[in-house]
């Protein structure tokens, strides 16, 4: 055939050149969709594996309103009132109304410490409730008061851990001395009057202890006055709580329940890999994808970071330091060793000592200080120090090191795609939905001094 003109030369070449595009596309895409296939089809098996034949329900967590699905104790139900008068009294700075120092009544709440702008953490590597000012963007700008002198500060002997999934923690704290559980049986001898274990005696799990005892070390009061002074409270307290007389109806301990049922509603169901396993199968790169199948196979995370949480209730040494060092308030008065001392520092036992609670994994990349003591700074870094697994404490003996502390052989290229799936995989981008609109009080959340007023624009 002869061509008449070089315009249909041109028509031609380009009809060519776009089936030749279209091809290359479809066999792209195509490409593309068997290699999800086949990563989306590994980490399937390895879940069912790592479950124990259980499958991706046994990591899948419940809406958070699915109260029948959560974890609970079983002597403080949750219920649709008690989520919400807990999640105002978390954030409320009315309640801190027994500090050492008046002027400092009203300025601080639960989430001076715990606050969604830093994945219910810190956003510093040592939280700070009575003595502290200023919030910043993500409480990376809270500060000490420099002369308020140290008898007086509430500053936290360990890093501050995080309150999202704690509904599936037996007992709490680093070192898991509250809770009323089976883990803490044999423990009574060290549930010592007049100290917060004492309140293990009451019979509740670690989340309800931890918010009673809580409200009383950060100095923190519920009671009658505080209902007479702000009514919504009193109709709030009088909804979730019916059953118990009014006497008993306002006071830190029914506070404590009620912040404890809606911290067990704090569930990062929306993070990327819960959407993965609800069964959005792009919900994850493949980057994160090849990631995951690391972290529940080879790198063998899942060894103690398993079920929904991924946390568990065991006790590991792995050498990391404490929170000593430039920049670190020492709270000698506050149990700062035995804080050091973790888990044996509580039971006395000495094959204990340096061992410390698995966290929970989600939503790290919200805050830039990781392990108990926030010696690493990076998710990365936490993931390198456990694939060469050589301790930085030299405090810790060799023989008290976890025998899951061990090198993984992992190559830099896994080490990133495990870092990838724990720092986007892993977090739940929808945290404000847990903060409330408002106070009663009318206060500014999570702190109420000016400099805190300022940052977070609100007066």
């Amino acid at each position: 055939m002869k061509l008449k003109n070089k315009s249909n030369l041109f028509i031609i070449l380009a009809f060519a050149l776009s089936i030749s595009n279209c091809t290359s596309v479809e066999e792209s895409n195509i490409s593309k969709e068997e290699t999800y296939g086949t990563l989306d089809e590994a980490l399937e098996a390895k879940l069912k594996q790592a479950s124990q034949g259980n499958g991706l329900s046994f990591f899948t967590m419940p809406s958070e309103t699915d109260y029948a699905s959560i974890p609970q104790d079983p002597n403080n139900k949750i219920s649709k009132e008690k989520v919400t008068l807990g999640q105002l009294l978390f954030h409320e700075s009315a309640i801190g109304i027994n500090p050492r120092k008046l002027a400092q009544a009203g300025t601080y709440s639960c989430a001076s410490c715990h606050h969604a702008a830093a994945g219910f953490q810190a956003g510093i590597r040592q939280g700070v409730g009575e003595g502290g000012l200023g919030f910043g963007k993500a409480g990376e700008n809270r500060k000490i008061i420099s002369d308020y002198g140290f008898d007086f500060l509430d500053i936290q002997p360990i890093r501050t851990p995080t309150v999202l999934n704690t509904a599936w923690q037996e007992v709490m704290l680093w070192n898991g001395q509250l809770g009323n559980t089976p883990i803490n049986k044999g423990t009574e001898a060290k549930w010592a009057l007049r100290s917060p274990k004492a309140l293990n005696f009451l019979g509740f799990q670690g989340l309800e202890i931890q918010a009673m005892a809580g409200l009383i070390i950060h100095r923190q009061r519920v009671n009658a006055q505080l209902v007479e002074k702000y009514p919504e409270y009193k109709a709030l307290f009088d909804k979730a709580f019916p059953d118990y007389p009014e006497n008993r109806r306002y006071t830190d301990t029914i506070a404590g329940l009620a912040i404890a049922a809606y911290e067990r509603t704090m569930i990062t169901n929306q993070a990327p890999f819960q959407k993965w396993l609800q069964g959005d199968k792009d919900a994850l790169t493949e980057k994160e994808k090849k990631g995951a199948i690391l972290f529940f196979d080879k790198a063998a995370c899942v060894n103690c970071h398993t079920g929904p949480a991924l946390s568990s209730n065991q006790f590991h040494a792995l050498g990391m330091k404490d929170l000593i060092g430039e920049g670190v308030t020492n709270t000698v008065g506050q149990d700062f060793f035995t804080s050091a001392e973790g888990r044996g520092g509580f039971t006395g036992k000495a094959e204990e000592l340096y061992q410390f609670k698995v966290p929970t994994l989600y939503n790290l990349a919200d805050v830039s200080f990781y392990g108990h003591g926030g010696s690493f700074r990076t998710i990365r870094s936490v993931v390198e120090y456990k694939n060469l697994a050589q301790a930085e404490n030299e405090i810790v003996p060799k023989a008290q090191l976890s025998k899951q502390f061990k090198p993984l052989n992992l190559s830099q290229e896994e080490i990133d795609q495990i870092t990838a799936f724990l720092e986007r995989g892993l977090r739940d981008p929808n945290l404000l939905r847990y903060v409330p609109n408002r106070l009663p009080s009318g206060n500014c959340f999570p702190n109420n001094d000016d400099i805190s007023k300022a940052d977070l624009g609100c007066q």
